[in-house]
């Protein structure tokens, strides 16, 4: 290998930041890993001496991996619109729940604040190119002069771009990491325990008047087409499903990096459920059914992963 080569084990080890931007952009583990697997295939696609021209090795995958993830989301807007019922970001496991094993790819993408579930759905509301303007600079802390070559704009519109994504996000108050967690954990416990006694009035006092639940079954299982709005009818809604599957088990799992709620059957994961408060009540729940998107959840893994 002459002086000027890029070390292969450098390279490679660009594929953990790789995969943390993927998954903030696109909102899939699955989809994050082709879309790196894409920007590893174009780079060993160049003969050496183009890869021995790259100055940065690291911000060319970047630069190559972000496009991708341009593309993939304004195709996804289109495929989104033909998804069976709500589409929900793919949940993460927390790290105490993975099995013992490798745990590449997940293991790449940081538990912080931005993977937590509602601070993904926000992203979900944004367009391409404010998604990946405000994550590259405002999570990974991108100069808008790099990030103007991957969105085809100019730096000063990427800061546009990015000032309006942030707009989106104080919109939707998302709250501060630790706060949320101490208060979430104890209200999913309660939650839990009220389901699990079918106690409504329970359920009904731990939800907002104004909560809503949605369900993502991607038409493979069953699942609440539309979300289901209000207190009282999301926790009617939990009781009729209680007596509806008498063998689920219920434990308290992380879930992108917060407190959340996972279902067995069987030993198999069946339903993913990440949960937002405000003001000591749940606003939000998000159940994920759709067995793709459980994969990591569940023994067999994706591509060999035990997460």
């Amino acid at each position: 290998m002459s002086t000027s080569e890029p070390d292969p084990r450098a390279i490679f080890g660009e594929r953990r930041h790789l995969i943390a931007i993927a998954y903030r952009l696109l909102g899939s583990l699955s989809e994050a890993e082709d879309a790196v697997q894409e920007a590893y295939a174009r780079w060993y696609a160049m003969p050496p001496q183009q890869q021995e021209a790259v100055e940065s090795p690291g911000a060319w995958l970047t630069t190559v991996a972000g496009r991708i993830c341009l593309d993939l989301l304004g195709s996804a807007r289109v495929r989104r619109e033909r998804y069976v019922g709500a589409w929900i970001p793919e949940p993460l496991p927390g790290r105490t729940e993975w099995s013992d094993g490798p745990v590449d790819p997940a293991d790449r993408v940081a538990m912080d604040e931005s993977v937590n579930m509602a601070f993904l759905v926000v992203l979900e509301s944004m367009t391409p190119a404010e998604r990946v303007a405000f994550v590259l600079h405002d999570v990974f802390r991108y100069p808008f002069a790099e990030i103007a070559g991957i969105v085809a704009r100019s730096p000063a519109a990427c800061r546009q771009l990015a000032a309006s994504a942030r707009r989106r996000v104080r919109a939707a108050q998302v709250p501060a990491t630790t706060a949320a967690t101490a208060g979430q954990a104890v209200l999913v416990r309660r939650f839990k325990e009220a389901w699990e006694a079918r106690d409504i009035k329970a359920l009904v006092g731990l939800l907002d008047p104004g909560a809503t639940m949605a369900a993502d079954g991607g038409g493979l299982v069953g699942a609440a087409l539309r979300p289901v709005e209000g207190g009282e009818r999301i926790a009617q809604y939990l009781i009729h499903m209680a007596a509806k599957a008498p063998g689920l088990t219920l434990l308290e799992r992380t879930v992108n990096g917060r407190p959340g709620l996972v279902a067995q059957y069987a030993g198999t994961t069946v339903t993913v459920a990440a949960f937002h408060l405000t003001a000591d009540r749940i606003t939000h729940i998000w159940a994920v059914r759709n067995p793709e998107k459980l994969r990591a959840w569940n023994a067999d893994g994706v591509d060999g992963a035990a997460l």
